[in-house]
């Protein structure tokens, strides 16, 4: 069901995108709620590995944030639900005349369920503001597999992030039993780009990428010979000059981490899509089918 459209006077877009995903007894997982307010939208649910996983798209109609606009997506993955959201195209953060925007997500998978959050690149134009949140939780047996790659202006154009920052937080929680207060961190990261700073040129920072990446599998798969195929994936993406790559295991296995660092969304993309098609068997038990919007 749809709220009001969102706008709001002076202040930017106001967008909220709520979905909750179940299971039925034969283990086909269904889009039960969907609720939005605003420019933030999806249409239906594919199935192009079977019922057990839909494949929902979504979807910003006005093609990007500027300043004062705030959205935020919501999405729960009930008890062995398992859910993989994409995007149709890269979301685009445009330059601010002063006020700063927002891009949210938050995530909630009860026991056993998985939820996979792919979307295509986000693009920092010259003189942005944005603020980039994630936050899951993990109950019980729960999985996530999610993926964030960011553009710093538009390099193979020639277009630089010469003015403007972004500030990026990433929490995944794991939590026992039915106590959504409590739980156990699993991955706290944060990252501030100002553009100005030494953080995009430091050999301690981005040092000259302009493209980074990463994907995160909870847990891990436990072959010790994929971990070592997703690191040979990682070797031979460094070998392109000016780019690198690495996969790195947290916590005894609580979680797989890839990294990318280089001049290239097509290259992050190839690579971290690459580690997601050669564990997903392993970590989620099923073969990796892409969304058909990815070949568009």
């Amino acid at each position: 069901m749809a709220g009001d459209n969102g706008a709001s006077a002076g202040r930017g877009w106001r967008a909220q995108l709520h979905l909750s995903f179940a299971a039925d007894a034969q283990g086909t997982t269904r889009l039960v709620d969907r609720r939005h307010q605003g420019p933030l939208v999806v249409q239906r649910a594919f199935y192009p590995e079977g019922a057990a996983v839909p494949h929902v798209y979504v979807l910003h109609p006005p093609g990007g944030v500027v300043g004062g606009d705030e959205l935020h997506l919501r999405v729960t993955c009930g008890p062995g639900a398992h859910a993989l959201l994409t995007t149709p195209a890269a979301t685009k953060a445009y330059r601010t005349a002063g006020p700063a925007s927002a891009i949210r997500q938050t995530f909630t998978v009860a026991a056993g369920g998985w939820l996979e959050w792919l979307p295509q690149e986000t693009i920092l134009h010259d003189g942005t503001d944005v603020t980039l949140s994630t936050e899951v939780h993990l109950h019980d047996g729960a999985g996530f597999v999610g993926s964030e790659i960011l553009c710093f202006g538009l390099p193979a154009r020639g277009e630089t992030f010469a003015t403007g920052r972004c500030r990026q937080r990433i929490d995944i929680w794991r939590h026992g039993g039915d106590d959504s207060a409590a739980g156990a961190p699993v991955l706290l990261e944060r990252a501030s780009f100002d553009a100005a700073d030494a953080v995009h040129e430091a050999a301690w920072g981005l040092a000259g990428a302009r493209v980074t990446g990463m994907l995160a599998i909870v847990p891990a798969p436990s072959d010790t010979e994929a971990l070592e195929r997703a690191r040979a994936r990682a070797t031979e993406a460094g070998r392109i000059a000016g780019d690198s790559a690495a996969v790195t295991m947290l916590h005894g296995g609580a979680a797989l981490i890839a990294r990318y660092g280089g001049g290239s969304a097509e290259r992050a993309r190839e690579f971290l899509q690459g580690v997601w098609r050669d564990l997903r068997p392993l970590a989620v038990g099923r073969l990796a089918v892409a969304p058909r919007v990815w070949a568009t």
